[in-house]
Order: structure tokens, then sequence, then C-alpha cells
């Protein structure tokens, strides 16, 4: 079924409803690819659709950056600017970045004063004035990731009270005082305070974790907000939160993935236009800066294939998304490939693996692993975060403890020397992900619940 053919299942007339979705960027990792493909969806579905980034990168002409810097001071805006210039000209070194931080303290002092003090940066006006962007007032704002120095978390409160606000979150960092993941801490549940590590992603330079937390708690308290999240995990965790305060209404839709692009595909003909050898065996990992991500784990793949090699196998692992040398452990090659935007690029490397392996610290619903099931490539990954909603154990791959290489291992070389069972977990993963990962699913599931929304607040055309 093509993207056009389901809107008859939604009981929106296309030409009356108007979606402005909100997002860190129009381009990047995975929350922004989720916020493109609806937005690319809706447009094709004939919805009145646009997207509002802190970052645009392409030419879309429905596609606008959040105006900030109209909204400051004149005074602000000079210096800012000053900065930008440096940065751009001049590259984003560390030490470029503290340059750039003293300039903008001249023009927003108490901006960066806080920032010092450890608050989150919510100093981006141009946020309670989003509805504006758009000829007509939209029926939908759709917000995505709201981190990422672009965003004013206090507008949630002024935006929810003048048009339904759908919030999907791609990770915990709206529950928490300042990390996307908290790992083994559960401080979240009760305030935070004496934070464990500051330095997770957003890191923040003091410890003011419990001021952050209130402060969000105070605004989801004002705010009315209607949740979705990809997995029942991070719903859990939903549930256990300050966000439950602000919720009108939530839902659980998984990320989808477009199905006519990662689909099956002829491994041989893969490998032939990659350049690849075609009886070697192939190990695929993906992620945004393979080695220092946080959230990933490169020292357990590298113990699983140090591991791999003690018993004589030969295997190509293709660690896709960053620019480094290739390593040798022993028989093992890691081969890395930079990061990709072509996703019949990206579908190839999935399509010309053996086995998709997604070893991680922390994780919330990657679109690797449904990609890589998409693409009738088995899957075997760390049981954290939504992972195990997104693999059939023993079907569509496996399932190991985070951290455990040898289980890691033991599971990659099960697959690697069962043609037959690689073959069959292989069948079962793209069928699997035609019924529960598709775009069209997701898109489709997000249409009924503006349905929803927009029924209950009268408000249908």
């Amino acid at each position: 079924m093509s993207i056009l053919e389901f809107t008859a299942n939604s009981g929106i007339s296309n030409s009356m409803l108007n979606i402005l979705q909100v997002s860190t960027s129009d381009m990047g990792g995975g929350a922004e690819k989720v916020a493109w493909d609806l937005f690319q969806s809706y447009k094709e579905l004939g919805y009145q659709s646009t997207l509002a980034v802190g970052t645009k990168r392409s030419n879309d002409p429905n596609v606008f950056c959040i105006p900030d810097s109209e909204y400051r001071n004149h005074i602000a805006r000079f210096f800012i600017s000053i900065s930008s210039h440096i940065e751009s000209s001049m590259g984003k070194t560390s030490t470029i970045a503290r340059i750039g931080e003293k300039i903008k303290f001249a023009g927003e002092p108490w901006g960066v004063i806080n920032r010092l003090k450890g608050h989150e940066d919510f100093d981006y006006p141009g946020s309670v004035h989003i509805l504006k962007l758009t000829k007509d007032k939209p029926d939908i704002l759709h917000l995505h990731n709201l981190h990422g120095n672009y965003f004013d978390l206090r507008a949630l409160i002024e935006l929810s009270s003048q048009v339904s606000v759908v919030l999907t979150l791609h990770d915990a960092w709206l529950l928490s005082g300042h990390c996307a993941h908290s790992f083994e801490c559960e401080k979240w549940k009760t305030g935070c305070g004496n934070c464990p590590d500051l330095t997770i992603y957003p890191r923040i330079s003091k410890d003011a974790t419990l001021y952050n937390w209130q402060r969000k708690k105070k605004i989801f308290e004002q705010s009315r907000l209607y949740v979705v999240t990809p997995c029942q995990w991070l719903m859990d965790k939903v549930d256990e939160s300050i966000l439950k305060t602000g919720i009108i209404d939530s839902c659980m839709i998984p990320n989808g993935v477009n199905t006519n692009i990662f689909k099956p595909y002829s491994k041989a003909s893969a490998r032939e236009e990659l350049g690849l050898l075609p009886d070697e065996k192939i190990v695929l990992f993906a992620a945004n800066g393979i080695r220092k991500n946080i959230w990933k784990d490169y020292k357990t793949l590298k113990s699983s294939l140090s591991i791999i090699s003690a018993n004589n196998k030969k295997v190509l692992c293709i660690a896709l998304g960053e620019n480094a040398p290739s390593i040798n452990i022993g028989s093992v090659e890691i081969r890395f490939i930079p990061y990709q935007r072509d996703p019949e690029l990206v579908a190839r490397y999935y399509q010309a693996a053996d086995v998709y392996v997604h070893p991680a610290r922390a994780d919330t619903f990657p679109n690797t692993v449904i990609e890589a099931l998409a693409c009738g490539t088995p899957v075997v990954a760390s049981k954290v975060g939504g992972i195990p909603e997104q693999i059939i154990e023993g079907k569509t791959g496996y399932l190991v403890p985070e951290g455990n290489e040898n289980k890691m291992a033991e599971k990659i070389i099960c697959l690697l020397e069962n043609e037959n069972l690689k073959t069959k977990m292989g069948h079962e993963a793209a069928e699997d992900a035609i019924k529960r990962f598709s775009l069209e699913r997701m898109v489709n599931d997000y249409l009924k619940f503006y349905e929803a929304i927009i029924k209950n607040n009268g408000i249908l055309h």
C-alpha cells in the first residue's frame, strides 16, 4: 500500500488539517528523521504541512527557521551575529566556542551567567511566536526533541493554551534535570540533585539539576499536552515522571521507516554496488559517531569482535557513521564509513550485511534497528530501552545483556555459521517490519491521534 492509498483510513479531510511540526533540524539523526518523514508524508497526502526548526539544512520552502534573532534586543543581535560569524568562518573548536561565549556575554550577560550556573538554556524568544510562521493557525502543533539549543520550554504554557500540542518524546530529557538518558540513575523520579554525571548530553557546567527539574515540573503543570512515545519502555517512564501532570492524553506510536527503500534486495547486487567481496562475512553497525557516542557501546563491539577473531573467523565489520582509518583485530577488520545522507545508499549497506549488530548502553527506539529488519537483515542487539520491543527474540534477531561481549559474539557467530537460520530470520524480520514498522503505519497512527484530539476539542472543520 502506497502512502497515498491510506488517506481514506483517516476521518480528517486532507484539505482541512494544518499541521506544524517543530524539530531541532530538518535533517539529522533519528528524531529529526521521524519529523522529516512525517512532514514529507503529510505534504504528499495533501495536508497543510510545515516544519519549524532550529537549524535549516534543506531548501524546502515549507521549512522555516524559528526566528529567535528578531525577538532579541538589538545589542544581543549584534554580538550574537559576530559570534556566529567567527564560528562559521573559523570552525567551532573549543577555543572558538569560548571566544564566542565571551562575545555573547556582552549582548546577553544574564543568559550566559545562567548557563554557567548549570541552568538549562531556555533563552530562545522565537519559540512562543512559532504559530506566526504559518499563514493560517495550525490545527496541530507537533513538537519533537526540544533540547539542542533552539527552544524555550516555557513556551509550552502559552502555545498549549492556543492550539493542540502533540509532544513526541525521542528520549527522556523532559523527565530529568539535564540528561537525555539517565542510565541506572532514578533521581528523575524524585527531583534530581547531586547528579552523578553532569557530562551526559546535554551536559551542564554545574549541578543545578534540582532547579532544572523543578522548573520543568512547573511548566508541565501549567501546560496541556498530548504525549506520544515510540515504545512502552519510555511511556512507563513518563507515567512515573513530572511530565504526567501536563498530559491530557497519550499514546504509543512506534517509529516507522520507508519500506519502499528499506526492503530486501539481492545481497550479491548490494555488495557489487558497494565494492564489497561477494563471499566475505559482513557485520554492520550504524550510529552517529561510532567510537565516542555515549549511548552506543563501541567497547563491547570491539571485545565481541576480538572473541570472533579468536575463533578464527574472518569477518568484515562495517562501522557506518564515522570517518576514521580501518582497524584490524586479528582476522577481523573494522572498516569505518562516513555518515551517508542518501537513504538508498544506507539501505544497500543493510542489504549487503549478513548481520546487523547494535551494541548500546542506552537507546529509546533506534531507527537503525528497524531499518535493518526491514531490509531482511537479522539483528543482534543489546537488551536496553525500547530495543526489546523491536526484535522478536529468536525469530527476527537476538537480544543480549548490555555489555556482554561473550553473548554478543556467540549470537553473531551463530548467524554467520548458519545460512538457513540467517535466511529464515531475515524473511521473518522483513515481514514483521512491514506489519509493525512501516512509514505508512506510523503516518496513519499519527493522523488518527490528531483526529481524536481535534474531535475531543470540538474544532474539527
